[in-house]
């Protein structure tokens, strides 16, 4: 008898402790799914971001980000190159906002930058008339385009782990807010500004058009 009594305190004690294993998986598996749900965000976040800016451009950052930050751990040397990799990026995003496109008679297309006077074609393989050239001519638009490609590349670097491991590998709680909410805001003020005041260029690692 004192054998079966223990053997049904012992079979009650194993039910009481089955329904808490139980929840561990569900527990685990709620953290798993908050952690990609971030991961997916961010991703989205870059992506969305991405497409304003030179596809070229942000290929190569992307490529090019893991090697020179060493996967986040970086020394001094690996600073100044990352430092470099981001300021050639954003200088390659403002000075292709200058640049534009247009189909020659053979419907070839051909690529050039605005000037004050009209648009430069880069491999000299066709030339506009004064008339049309006209038309290419840079306005305040395209500082205002080119200003807010430098931004819009910022939160995208900002948005790299890597890059920001690679300056601030122990951030503080003050900095770690700043760095989570300030890509976010050039964003998303920049995608509006974008919306509102849309550019009509097609250049350089932007979609072509129809036309």
């Amino acid at each position: 008898m004192e054998i079966k009594v223990e053997a049904d305190e012992h079979q009650n004690h194993e039910e009481q402790r089955e329904p808490l294993l139980r929840t561990l998986p569900v527990v685990e598996a709620e953290q798993k799914n908050l952690i990609q749900k971030a991961i997916s965000q961010t991703f989205q976040s870059t992506a969305h971001l991405a497409n304003l800016l030179p596809t070229g451009t942000v290929l190569t950052f992307q490529l090019l980000s893991p090697i020179f930050t060493n996967q986040g751990q970086c020394d001094m040397t690996d600073r100044y190159m990352t430092s470099a990799l981001i300021a050639l990026c954003g200088m390659a995003c403002f000075i292709l906002s200058f640049s534009d496109s247009f189909r020659d008679k053979n419907g070839n297309v051909c690529y050039g930058l605005a000037t004050f006077r009209g648009l430069w074609v880069i491999d000299g393989s066709a030339t506009l008339p004064p008339e049309l050239g006209a038309q290419y001519r840079i306005r305040f638009i395209d500082f205002m385009h080119a200003f807010m490609s430098i931004l819009v590349f910022a939160a995208v670097a900002l948005f790299d782990q890597n890059v920001v491991m690679c300056f601030y590998p122990k951030p503080s709680d003050e900095t770690q807010e700043i760095l989570t909410a300030l890509p976010v805001g050039i964003g998303v003020i920049s995608s509006m500004l974008f919306v509102v005041f849309p550019t009509k260029r097609h250049g350089i690692g932007f979609p072509l058009s129809a036309n």
